[in-house]
Parts: C-alpha cells; structure tokens; sequence
C-alpha cells in the first residue's frame, strides 16, 4: 500500500501572548469542573472570589504585558492573534468588567434564580471571546472570538429563565445574533475570495500593494462585515434588538452588554477598517458617517420618549455608540490613509491630503473606556434598588405601575438612599457630558477630532452630535429630577404593605454592589478631573491601527 505523508507547519505559539485568554479559559473551565463533581458544595460567594480575582488577574497580566514591550506588537498562531497598546488596553477593561459585574451579581444571582457557577462560567467565556477579538489579525479567529462572546451572552440572559422578559430578550438576541453572525461570515468568504487572504494585515498589504479597478465583491464583503458588526454595537439601524434585550435581561447582564460586549465590537470594528481595508476607506468612510448621523438621532430621541429608566439607558447606549463611530468615521478625512483622489466626469481630479488619525482614533478609544464604566456602574445601581423599587407602590394611576424601574418608582430616592441618589445622579450626569466628569472629555475629544478633521460632513456630524448631546442631557435630568424632587412633586415611594411588614423599610443595600457603584463613580470622577492619563494611554492604543 502506497504512503502518502502530508506536510504540516505547526504554527509557533506564544504562550505569553495568550495568557489573558488562557487565565480566563482556564477559569471558566475549573469553575464548570468543580460544579459538576461537587455542585452542593462551592458556595455562591466561591464562584465570586473566582470571578474577581480572574478578571483581576486578566487585567493586571495585560498591564505587565503592556509595560514590557511597550507599543512594539508581538503576534502569535502564524500572524492570526496580535498583542498591541490597543488590544491590551481593551483587555485591562475587559478584566475590570468582569470584576464588577461580580460584584454586581453576587447579591442579584438569588434573586434571578441564577446557579452561581454557570454564571461565573459564561461571564469568564464571553471575556475570553471579548479579548479574542481585540487582538484577532485574522478575519476567522475574530469570528471565533465574536461567537465565542455571543454565545455566552446568549445563555447568560436565559440563565433566568423563570422570567418570561429573560427568556424573550434571550430568543430575540439569539435569532438576531444569528442573522448578523451569518452576514458576517458571508463578508469573510466575499473578501477572502477577492484578496485570497482572511489575515487582516495580508488584507491591508495586498491592497495597498496592488493597483484595481473597482472591485464590487470586496466592496460587498466589507458591506456585510459592517452589517454583522454593526449589530454588536447596536448601530441604526441595526439596533432593534437592544432596548428590549437591555430590558429583560438581568441588570448585571445588561451592564456587562452595554459596556464590555460593546466595546468589544468597536474594537473589531476598528481593526478590520483600519488595518484590512483602510485602502477602500473612500468606499465605507460615507456609510460610516451615515450610520454615526443615524445612531446619534435615533438613540437621542428614543430616549427622552422612554418612562422607563432601564429602557431610557438602553436607547442612550444606542446615542453612545454613535459618539464612538464620530471617532472612527473621522479617521479617513484625517487618517494616514494616502490620498482620496475625487474624479468628476467634465472636471479636474481633486486631491485630499490626509493628516495625522491619531488623534480621531484615540478619541474613540477614551470614549469607549469611559463609557463603560459609566454603563456599567448605572446598572449597577439598578440592580442594587430593583428588589426596593419592586416592592414599592408607585402611586395610583401610574400607567408605568407594572414597570419595575418606572421613573415615577424613583421620586424621591434622595431622600431614603441619599448616597446612592448621588452616586445615580454623577453617572448620569456623566453620561450627559457635564464637565469634571469623564464624559466630558469624552465627548470634547470626539467631537474636536471630528471638527479638526476637517471638510463639511465631518463638521456637520460634530453639530449634530453636540445636539444629541443636548438632547441627551434632558432624559438624564428627568430621572435626576425625579430623585431630588420635593415630596409634594415626587409622588408616592413607599413600600408595599407586605414588605414593610416582611423586612425593615429600607434595609441594607448589597456590600458588593455599593462597591461596583463607588468604583464606578470614582472612575468617573478621577478621569474627569485629571484625563490626561487615559488619554496618553488612548493615544498609545491607537497607534497600533494608525501609527
């Protein structure tokens, strides 16, 4: 019988490069083991530990990694996974939101009828996934890492099952998560067979190496990835899904979506238009633009129209995202990226110098950051109140009685958690762009990259995103009013006969949540009033997709 040996190249691997992944893999798996062969015997508060001293971990190796080779990336898996300023940043905040979303769920896993260790386990796997695509350089490890996030995230929300809300926001997630993740890889197979490559750096060599005409299946290859990624971040219109799932899922789940899962889209967004496809960017520069003029409207005006606080912060998520993608769509009329070369049939070509993207991208970056632990420590609070504000009457003819975190249910929270009043209120005034708050800086930076940029369509899109930003502030009031409002205004916010007669008024709120809120709104501040600090390290993250 005739031999036949195949040849295989095992890709070199550096362990060091993984071991963000490796630690929050390993973790997840251990904690999975321990429960199945003892499932009675790992108490809740075991899983926590686990949880927070994983993500603890996660942060502190990327932060080391980072300091040792600096902004000089280091890639492994044949070029597919790269270690760079951006990936790590992201994955320092990544780790920190594991750490409080923890936090978060450890007083809420009872309350949701969630077993402790399945949900440490999909919370460590989804980060996995989340780091996976920040630093993926290939078209298929990011989609790995894409499912490997969504997945978990599908799970999570249905891990209350009980809850019919948690069971529709789940299915809905997953149906449409599914139909994103297929345009997805639709958009791979397209670009693959137009560039004969899925790396994203062999991607960006082999087009700007190359002279063509216009190539229409590497143009619809990057329409779908835009589509598929579009999705994850919850850009019009692309959206629809969002407020309804923010809304049922778990608070704690809903924060780690609004801000983690996020943040982990726009990474890979960033990474496949700037380090693949920069070379096209006159071809999805102007969809970038349309889909930032329409998150920023749509997020806006849908949530001064919500009663309902929880729905009110998905649909200002939605006006958030479209701040970042102000940052990104700026880099190409500032990026880089060459020249645009603009022919009009009868008329001489115009060519448009581009300057330094830094600044655009780096912009981005610091919004994300921000953002996310404002996001985060807002859920936060509402996971903290919703067994309280549950339990509360919100006053007769209250059409929004049903609704357990109704803005009436929030009147007067001033005067019974006075604390946690004040801390809801900076991050929600944070989240409005009020100055000495990250917010600010987040705002100010984006919308001057987009300004500094230059041209009409860039300088259009900084006015209406300063008028969102407006627009905003007024739902954040609304909610901030309610708290502060004199008795006679604030309506009815007392608890129900039975659980004033069951426990005492006003209890003790959660330890660790409190502390997830403190974090949070020290974040907030601190950036605030010194931003300097991130926006050096933003900075250095963006060089690693323009430098």
């Amino acid at each position: 019988m005739a031999q036949v040996e195949i040849a295989f190249d095992a890709p070199a691997v550096d362990w060091w490069v993984l071991t963000p992944q490796i630690i929050l893999v390993g973790a997840a798996l251990g904690l999975l083991l321990a429960a199945s062969l003892a499932p009675r015997a790992l108490p809740g508060w075991v899983s926590t530990i686990v949880t927070i001293a994983t993500g603890a971990a996660t942060a502190i190796t990327a932060a080391v990694q980072w300091n040792d080779w600096g902004s000089a990336p280091r890639s492994t898996l044949k070029d597919a996974f790269v270690s760079d300023g951006f990936s790590l940043l992201l994955t320092v905040l990544v780790g920190a939101g594991v750490v409080m979303t923890a936090l978060v769920a450890h007083s809420a896993l009872d309350r949701y009828e969630m077993a402790p260790p399945e949900f440490a386990a999909l919370l460590l796997a989804s980060a996995a996934g989340a780091v996976v695509m920040a630093g993926a350089n290939d078209l298929i490890v990011l989609f790995l890492g894409l499912e490997s996030l969504s997945i978990a995230l599908y799970v999570l929300i249905a891990l209350a099952g009980r809850r019919a809300s948690a069971r529709e926001s789940a299915m809905k997630y997953f149906v449409l998560g599914a139909f994103s993740s297929a345009f997805f890889l639709y958009g791979i197979a397209l670009v693959y067979g137009s560039t004969g490559s899925t790396n994203l750096s062999g991607i960006g060599g082999f087009l700007f190496g190359s002279i063509r005409e216009t190539d229409y299946l590497l143009l619809a290859g990057i329409a779908l990835l835009l589509v598929g990624l579009g999705f994850k971040v919850a850009a019009v219109p692309f959206h629809f899904w969002a407020p309804d799932v923010y809304e049922g899922a778990p608070s704690p789940v809903t924060g780690y979506l609004a801000s983690i899962a996020k943040a982990a889209g726009f990474a890979a967004l960033a990474r496949v238009l700037y380090v693949a496809v920069a070379e096209q960017s006159i071809a999805w520069a102007p969809i970038l633009i349309g889909l930032a003029f329409a998150t920023l409207a749509v997020g806006a005006v849908m949530a001064i129209c919500q009663n309902d606080v929880k729905r009110m912060l998905a649909y200002s998520s939605i006006s958030h995202a479209g701040f970042v993608l102000v940052g990104l769509s700026a880099v190409p009329a500032a990026g880089e990226l060459g020249q645009w070369v603009v022919r009009v049939a009868g008329a001489a070509p115009v060519v448009i110098e581009m300057g330094d993207g830094n600044e655009a991208v780096s912009s981005a970056v610091f919004y994300l950051v921000a953002y996310s632990f404002m996001a985060l420590g807002s859920f936060a609070v509402l996971s903290a109140l919703g067994p309280e504000l549950q339990a509360a009457d919100s006053g007769p003819g209250d059409a929004e009685a049903l609704s357990p975190h109704a803005r009436s249910r929030y009147g007067g929270l001033a005067r019974r958690r006075p604390v946690m009043a004040l801390a809801f209120a900076v991050l929600l005034l944070a989240q409005a762009g009020v100055p000495f708050t990250s917010g600010f800086w987040a705002k100010v930076s984006v919308i001057r990259a987009a300004i500094d940029a230059g041209g009409e369509v860039l300088a259009a899109l900084a006015a209406v995103a300063m008028i969102t930003a407006v627009v905003s502030a007024f739902a954040y009031l609304r909610v901030v009013l309610a708290m502060y409002a004199p008795e006679e205004s604030a309506g009815t916010y007392e608890p129900a006969p039975t659980a004033r007669a069951s426990r005492p008024r006003w209890g003790a709120l959660p330890l660790t949540s409190v502390f997830a809120v403190a974090l949070a709104v020290a974040v907030t501040l601190l950036v605030g009033v010194l931003p300097q600090t991130l926006l050096e390290w933003s900075a250095d993250a963006a060089l690693s997709i323009i430098p």
